[in-house]
């Protein structure tokens, strides 16, 4: 059997005003994190990790604000086939990927969409497979602690108070993320 390429992909949503897990403060001063009420200022991403990648680990997102669209079937087709299986936009029925491609996804709707279902026998043929995880499992998928790290860790500022910096918040927290997993491949490789 031949390798394949394994993406977990998965959503998270960024609310203005973002968790915080602890903070620091002068002692006997109360840290005060201003709110940010998220009424159209969410921003939501897409991303899909293959910790083994043939290059090694590798991480693909997009974010959007609502004013950028909504994530419906036909964006959550077009994340797939051109972002993480790699397929040319044009793709005819006799195209077929040189490895396969496998996406593990969990039960979110826009997943088992009818798009999604009419659109399932042509990823079959060009050598992408979708394979949903059991309900209620989100243990099962690779991509879910990025998400706490991204949120807790790489985003310092707690507190936006527009989508577009937030946005460009989330989208530099994630390209670092990025960055630091194509580098964690290069330095094992160095070290062995």
């Amino acid at each position: 059997m031949g390798a394949i390429d394994l993406y977990f992909l998965d959503e998270s949503g960024f609310a203005p005003t973002l968790p915080t897990g602890y903070t620091w403060a002068r002692i006997g001063m109360r840290k005060i994190i201003p709110y940010e009420a998220p009424q159209g200022r969410r921003v939501n991403v897409v991303a899909a990790l293959a910790p083994l990648g043939p290059a090694g680990p590798c991480l693909v997102f997009e974010s959007r604000r609502q004013d950028q669209g909504k994530y419906d079937a036909s964006a959550h087709l077009r994340f797939v086939c051109e972002v993480v299986a790699g397929l040319p936009p044009a793709v005819s029925g006799e195209y077929r990927r040189s490895r396969p491609c496998v996406v593990v996804l969990d039960n979110y709707s826009v997943h088992h969409s009818q798009p999604v279902k009419d659109r399932t026998p042509f990823l079959e043929t060009a050598g992408v497979k979708l394979f949903y995880l059991p309900p209620y499992s989100p243990e099962l998928n690779e991509i879910e602690p990025l998400w706490r790290q991204v949120k807790y860790q790489d985003l310092p500022e707690r507190s936006h108070t527009t989508a577009a910096s937030l946005q460009a918040a989330v989208d530099a927290a994630l390209a670092k993320r990025a960055q630091q997993l194509r580098e964690s491949q290069t330095n094992l490789c160095r070290s062995a």
